[in-house]
């Protein structure tokens, strides 16, 4: 073997976890010590969290893949000849290659993991920047045009069109007007905000620099949670190298603002007392964000997988990205499966696809063996899908029929040794631990419904069960309509969908 070969090595927190680092170190060490030329380079995770460490190697017929690469693994591989992409019992063949990645419609996701994350020449190699230098060359209203012909919504509980909101902005009569970028990713099962930010930061600085464009505003602020100290390291690091290379332009910058651990801020308003140094307390609407927002300026405020989405719209048009999904589900949406799982990952599909598809095709069924009970989709605050509706298209308007959300596209699975009256106890729990305090029905209403749940599970006298039962269900009807933001207006999603699909497990005798 002649020449330097590029192996490549992830630098994402969840391959970390499992001893990247160690990996990379131990190949560098096993190079050195047998003469041979390796360039290791570090990327972002390809999402197939069962098989990191994923190591690949760069060869003259593309990246040949192993995994998952433990330490003890790397003598075996360098005597296997995996530098030539030599066979081993970890490997993979070409990564391309690998079903579960061949499978998706990666657009937001397309880089993450083939491109080294800080490298701005790995970036504009593989398409970057091309969706702000056609957004430079439109004016305003027509940035926001592509935005709202592509159907975008956001990718958050709301779903609402961005095109809208940035329509709105744009609109506003104000010196001032703000980007901000919601990155605190607190739902359980949810991780791929941080995935993006650690395996392709300029794309989230893109679509936010195109989003200023569209609307006048000159500054941006990412709200990233403190729970990403990986993620933090990686944007700071990219937003200096943009800045350096000119790539903002002279009238835009970006600042990272790092939240201090709650829940509760990850709803827009809290976000935003939080960004301005307050309490992070629920507001009132109206006024809208996007009318009076950070500092009482007209704010667009989206996630972080909204704004990703946001270059590949523009660089390759509306119509394009229109062209996936069902109806007015449009685009992609990467689907973060978690909880007990064999294959748990992310996987970047169209609208469309189903649940049965998603934990069975894909994710294998449990990690247990058993046989799969709930699916809880939308995060700690969202409906725990039953069997009969497995089979329901995972889009917007599909999900709201059921009584269920999308939220930010995380999937946990649950087998049949889940008692379902705890978990629903535990969604009145959190939401008793979390509540900004603001409003009487999520302050109060999650402490009480702990206590009912409590007293229908432990009484099995028929007619007083009964009665119970009707008080958790007006209690979440009051919850549901009574509260200022989704914190306890979601919190009964879980708690009637238990309740109505998982009776036997509260006791109910049917």
């Amino acid at each position: 073997m002649t020449g330097v070969v590029t192996v490549w090595v992830p630098r994402d927190a969840a391959a970390l976890a499992v001893g990247a680092d160690e990996v990379a170190d131990s190949i560098a060490a096993q190079a050195a010590a047998r003469g041979l030329a390796v360039q290791l380079r570090r990327n972002g995770s390809r999402g197939l969290m069962w098989l990191e460490p994923l190591v690949e190697v760069e060869t003259p017929a593309g990246r040949v893949a192993y995994g998952p690469v433990s330490v003890g693994d790397v003598a075996s591989l360098f005597e296997a000849g995996f530098l030539g992409g030599g066979a081993h019992p970890l490997a993979l063949g070409h990564t391309d290659s690998i079903p579960l990645l061949a499978r998706q419609q990666r657009l937001s996701f397309e880089r993450v993991g083939l491109t080294d994350p800080l490298s701005l020449a790995d970036y504009q190699a593989h398409g970057g920047w091309q969706g702000l230098a056609r957004a430079r060359s439109l004016a305003p209203p027509q940035i926001v045009q592509q935005v709202l012909d592509s159907g975008l919504r956001g990718r958050g509980g709301a779903a609402f069109p961005a095109g809208i909101k940035w329509r709105t902005v744009a609109q506003a009569a104000a010196a001032q007007k703000y980007v901000v970028c919601n990155a605190d990713e607190g739902d359980s099962g949810t991780f791929a905000d941080r995935m993006l930010i650690e395996g392709d930061p300029f794309l989230l600085i893109e679509g936010m620099a195109i989003a200023a464009l569209a609307v006048g505003a000159s500054k941006g602020f990412v709200y990233l949670r403190s729970e990403y100290p990986h993620a933090i390291a990686t944007l700071e690091q990219a937003l200096q190298r943009a800045r350096e290379a000119g790539a903002l332009g002279a009238s835009f910058d970006i600042e990272v603002r790092v939240g201090a651990g709650s829940y509760v801020c990850g709803e827009e308003t809290a976000m935003l007392e939080s960004l301005e140094g307050k309490r992070g307390v629920v507001r009132a609407k109206p006024p809208l964000p996007a009318i009076s927002g950070l500092f009482g300026q007209p704010t667009v405020i989206n996630n972080v997988l909204t704004f990703a989405a946001v270059p590949t719209i523009l660089a390759r048009g509306a119509e394009f990205y229109a062209g996936f999904g069902t109806g007015r589900s449009r685009g992609t949406l990467p689907f973060q499966l978690a909880g007990n799982v064999r294959r748990g990952g992310l996987f970047e599909l169209p609208f469309g696809v189903t649940l049965r598809e998603l934990v069975f095709d894909i994710g294998g069924g449990t990690a247990s063996g058993r046989p799969v009970k709930a699916i809880q989709v939308g995060g700690p605050l969202g409906s725990y899908v039953p069997p009969h509706q497995w089979d329901v298209p995972l889009d917007y308007e599909a999900y709201t029929a059921i009584g269920a959300v999308l939220g930010h596209g995380g999937v946990v699975v649950h087998d049949d040794t889940a008692d379902m009256a705890g978990l629903a106890r535990y969604a009145m729990e959190f939401c008793a631990a979390e509540s900004c305090g603001k409003c009487t029905p999520c302050r109060i209403g999650s402490v009480r419904g702990t206590e009912v749940i409590d007293r229908i599970v432990v009484n099995r006298q028929r007619p007083e069960q009964l009665q119970q039962v009707q008080l958790l269900r007006e209690l979440c009807d009051t919850m549901l309509h009574g509260s200022l933001c989704a914190m306890g207006g979601m919190t009964p999603y879980p708690v009637l969908s238990a309740l109505d699909h998982y009776a036997q497990d509260f006791g109910i005798a049917p």
